[in-house]
Formats: C-alpha cells, sequence, structure tokens
C-alpha cells in the first residue's frame, strides 16, 4: 500500500472520510486509465452535470454511483416527490445510456416486463418481442406495488444480466443497472417485496425531505424552466470505471472489518452485543459480505484512492445491511428499526489497523 498507516477506532473517523473525499487529496494521486484523463477528474465532472438538476441528495447521488460501479443495484424508499426518478433518468443521461421507467401496478404482467412470444400470421411463426427491461438503466418505479409473480420477473435479470424466453437467452446491454422505488408510507394495494429479491439488491437507500435552503434552490431552478444534464462520459468509459473499481486493493484488515460486521448480525452476542439477540430474527447473508467489500473498493475510487480503508466499509455498511436483517416480532413490537441494530453494530464492532506494508489482498476482482 502506498500511503501511511491509518488507524480507525471502532469505525468512526469522519474527518478521514471528509479528507478522503476532496478534490485536493484526489488530485495528488490520480489514478488514470485508458482514456488518459484521471479518474478524479472524470468522477468530479459527473457530479457536476448530476448537481445541475438534483439539489442536495448528496448521499443518493454517491451511492447511486457505487451501485453502477459495483454491477449492483438500488433500492430507493421515500416518500413521494423527492427526485428518485428524475436521479436515475439523470444519471443515465449523464453516462450516455439508454433509460426505461416501468410502472409497476397491481394489473402488470411479467411478460409486460421481460418481453413474450408473438405468433405472426403472416410468417407462421412466433417472434420474440423483448421488454423494457433491455436498457442500460432500468427504473422500476414503486416495485412493491405489483404482485410477487412480477416482482419474481426481475429475479433473473439482476442476478444473471438476462432474460429467458421461450427457451432462448437474451443478454442485457451492459453496463446494466436496476434502480427500484417504493413508498414506505402506504399499505392499500401494495406487496411487500420477498427476501430473495431484496437481496437481489445491493443497497437500500433512504432518502428525507430537503432542507429549507434546498428546497428554496429547487423552487428557483423548477417553478420556470427544469435544468438538463449534458453527456459527459461514455459508456466504455464507464465500463473502464468499473474495471478500475474491480482492480481497487483490499487489505486483509479491511476484509476482516467487512466479516467482523456481518458476523455481528448473526452472533451479535460475539461481539457483546448479547441484548440484540431477542430482535435478531434471521442475521445478513454472504451477499452483504460481497457488497460490502464491492461498494468499499467504489467509495475508494470516488475518493481518489487505489486502496480500501476501513472508513470505506464502514460508510456504505447502512444501505448494504438494512434490508437483509430480519427482525423479530417482538422487535417489531417495540419499534426497533433495522437500522437501529445496524448503528448499533457499527459502534461495537471495531476496526482493525490497516498496515502500511501490502498483505495478502482479498482479491483484486
Amino acid at each position: 500500500m502506498t500511503s501511511g498507516p491509518e488507524t480507525l477506532p471502532d469505525g468512526h473517523d469522519a474527518a478521514l472520510s471528509d479528507s478522503s473525499a476532496s478534490p485536493t487529496a484526489a488530485a495528488t494521486n490520480p489514478t488514470a486509465d485508458t482514456s488518459g484523463e484521471p479518474i478524479a477528474d472524470t468522477v468530479e465532472r459527473v457530479f457536476f452535470e448530476l448537481r445541475k438538476v438534483i439539489v442536495g441528495q448528496t448521499r443518493l447521488l454517491e451511492r447511486l454511483l457505487v451501485g453502477l460501479l459495483s454491477r449492483g443495484h438500488c433500492l430507493i424508499e421515500s416518500v413521494p416527490g423527492l427526485a428518485k426518478t428524475l436521479a436515475a433518468e439523470t444519471l443515465a443521461d449523464v453516462v450516455g445510456g439508454t433509460f426505461a421507467r416501468i410502472q409497476f401496478t397491481p394489473d402488470l404482467l411479467p411478460s409486460d416486463i421481460v418481453g413474450t412470444r408473438i405468433y405472426r400470421g403472416s410468417t407462421e411463426r412466433f417472434d420474440v418481442e423483448l421488454g423494457p427491461v433491455f436498457v442500460n438503466f432500468l427504473l422500476t418505479d414503486e416495485i412493491n406495488r405489483a404482485p410477487a409473480k412480477v416482482q419474481s420477473a426481475l429475479l433473473e435479470v439482476m442476478a444473471e444480466q438476462q432474460v429467458s424466453i421461450g427457451g432462448v437467452t437474451h443478454l442485457v446491454p451492459q453496463p446494466f443497472l436496476v434502480v427500484a422505488t417504493q413508498n414506505p408510507i402506504e399499505s392499500e394495494g401494495v406487496y411487500q417485496l420477498p427476501d430473495a429479491q431484496r437481496d437481489r439488491f445491493m443497497m437500500k437507500i433512504l432518502i428525507d425531505y430537503p432542507t429549507a435552503a434546498e428546497e428554496l434552490e429547487i423552487l428557483e431552478r423548477m417553478s420556470v424552466r427544469a435544468p438538463m444534464a449534458s453527456q459527459v462520459i461514455s459508456l466504455e468509459r464507464l465500463k473502464e470505471l468499473q474495471d478500475a473499481a474491480d482492480s481497487i486493493y483490499v487489505d486483509r484488515s479491511v476484509a476482516q472489518y467487512a466479516i467482523d460486521l456481518v458476523q455481528a448480525t448473526r452472533h451479535p452476542e460475539r461481539f457483546g452485543l448479547d441484548d440484540l439477540s431477542p430482535s435478531i430474527g434471521l442475521g445478513v447473508s454472504p451477499r452483504a459480505t460481497l457488497f460490502l467489500v464491492r461498494g468499499a473498493r467504489a467509495i475508494a475510487l470516488l475518493r481518489g484512492r487505489t486502496y480500501t480503508i476501513p472508513q470505506d466499509v464502514f460508510d456504505v455498511a447502512p444501505e448494504v445491511l438494512r434490508h437483509r436483517l430480519l427482525l423479530t416480532y417482538d422487535a417489531l413490537a417495540r419499534d426497533i428499526t433495522a437500522d437501529h441494530i445496524v448503528q448499533r453494530i457499527l459502534a461495537k464492532v471495531p476496526a482493525a489497523m490497516v498496515s502500511p506494508k501490502p498483505g495478502p489482498s482479498a482479491g483484486q476482482g
């Protein structure tokens, strides 16, 4: 590792996170790919275009980029009107990808999403009509409004990046990102996502109302004519960024920290969290471990580093863990949420020191 030793007691070091994210810190050790432009400059241009349209919501925009660089999918939950759809569409415009939006309703059919076979009388044969999932960026709006069979139709395309129709496999375009939205306040005519499908999403992102200053800026931007984002990178450049994220170095201590967080959700008593045992019905799956490390790599890339630190895992942990925890009825009765448990785990599980001398890696992607 090229940097000096960095310690992260108990996983808390906000100052370290902020300094790593600054343009100055990123510019001192730029990571360049085959296009010749430093990755820090590319990321800065992407964020600039996104913020031309989206006011605030910095965490949402960063997490969408993390999911895109990690080849994961994102589930966004908020009340209506907080720019969930606009953020996904703007991201597609900025990187030059194709975009489709599917409004989920109770009468939606799986064939409306993935496509179907259509009989052509003129040729006396079946032709395949591909569905709207064959795009780079797919927004499934109000995903919890469709029944389970429609939600399950997304499983193959999310996990395998392909769709099978009539015994023939069709690959979706690359890169491919699914952004699903859901409204947490409504219970009429909605269907809870199956656990297997929630686990397919890399992150669950929660967004809140804008501040008064941000809402004033929204009013000034949107009251007359909404701003438009410009394309600043190509899909080929995006694939290069994804490959660069895969090559970010992961020290064994960083990988161990991710594993400890996951193990704490399954065996909290081993980490001095005995009081959480009655609240956790089922810990997170091994996908959480994989996504914690992949997300840490993407965070490190966005912050201009060629290696990960425990803070990267710490920052992405709430989005990766919250939707994979299954709570007991006792926890629900006491209004204990998954976020409460995740925050307790993050505060209790210590992060190991990152050695200045590179040791055995956790893999290079």
